[in-house]
């Protein structure tokens, strides 16, 4: 099927289903343009309340459906296809949790949106890149347990001087990890005009280099600041980047900056998603409700 075609069929079956199709910033640039509601975590997440739709096609990874489908118990939600995962959030095991909580009793339990279902039911708050800092300078305590990701850890702790145990003990975006000063030093040499926005899931000392460390939906609002800029995260982002800013210069960090869980989705799997209605998200009830309070606390927190 052409790719216009498939266009025509699934705005025809997103009628006859009910259905909006939300879709991260990683996305590949064609499932982009056909969402509804495009955004980082946390702007996905505020969507995802009363959603005013019957079904909803999650065109992100696993974590973000399940986040989807806990916020919209009644509603059906379908990930296109099971290919799509987060490695990060399957770093961190419950397990480690658990472990955590033996040797800091007093701690909460901080953990970034991108992790399993499973894993937030253990969560006093979930969080976002976007507002970590602002989350974890509100509780009222001096320790703080955070996963997966070491890389925003260290972020939050330097920006609100507390305690933060990072859980697991390296847990990491694979994609962000590859970013190094060396693309830095590239950067300045090869874009002198232009000012470094870099997510805060990369290196320490990528982020000391940065002009701004934000998150996604971050770099959107505050990319009017500058006429030119080099993007450090993944790859797609300079797409969303363009198509909003089309006078503003946007260069991608580095070109190899892909996610291949985000993008293991097509428009055909979008397609066959509306037309199969596949692959259902399920989180049991007992989860679905302990994870549930973690992310509305941070909805109301944020």
């Amino acid at each position: 099927m052409e790719k216009g075609e498939l266009v025509r069929e699934i705005e025809r079956l997103k009628e006859e289903r009910n259905a909006i199709i939300m879709a991260h910033n990683y996305q590949l640039p064609e499932v982009q343009d056909v969402a509804d509601f495009l955004g980082d975590s946390l702007e996905l997440a505020r969507k995802a309340v009363n959603v005013d739709a019957d079904v909803i096609v999650f065109a992100g990874v696993d974590f973000m459906a399940e986040t989807a489908k806990i916020l919209n118990p009644d509603k059906t939600v379908l990930l296109p296809t099971k290919r799509a995962t987060c490695a990060m959030a399957n770093m961190l095991r419950v397990e480690h949790i658990l472990e955590a909580k033996r040797r800091y009793p007093n701690a909460p339990v901080v953990l970034y949106v991108n992790t399993t279902a499973e894993a937030k039911a253990h969560a006093d708050v979930t969080v976002t890149s976007a507002n970590a800092v602002e989350i974890v300078g509100k509780l009222d305590s001096d320790v703080v347990i955070f996963g997966p990701d070491r890389n925003l850890a260290h972020y939050v702790a330097k920006r609100t001087g507390k305690r933060i145990i990072p859980v697991p003990e390296d847990g990491h975006c694979y994609v962000h990890r590859k970013f190094t000063l060396e693309d830095v030093e590239r950067a300045r040499k090869l874009y002198p005009n232009a000012r470094l926005m870099v997510h805060p899931e990369c290196k320490p000392e990528v982020q000391e280099e940065a002009d701004i460390i934000v998150s996604t939906g971050g770099m959107i609002r505050r990319a009017r600041e500058w006429d030119e800029w080099v993007v450090f995260t993944e790859r797609e982002m300079v797409y969303r980047l363009r198509k909003l800013y089309p006078d503003i210069k946007f260069h991608p960090a580095r070109e190899d900056a892909t996610c291949i869980g985000m993008k293991a989705i097509t428009l055909k799997h979008i397609y066959e998603s509306l037309r199969d209605m596949k692959y259902e998200v399920e989180v049991p009830e007992e989860i679905a409700e302990r994870a549930r309070r973690a992310i509305e606390r941070m909805l109301e927190m944020s």
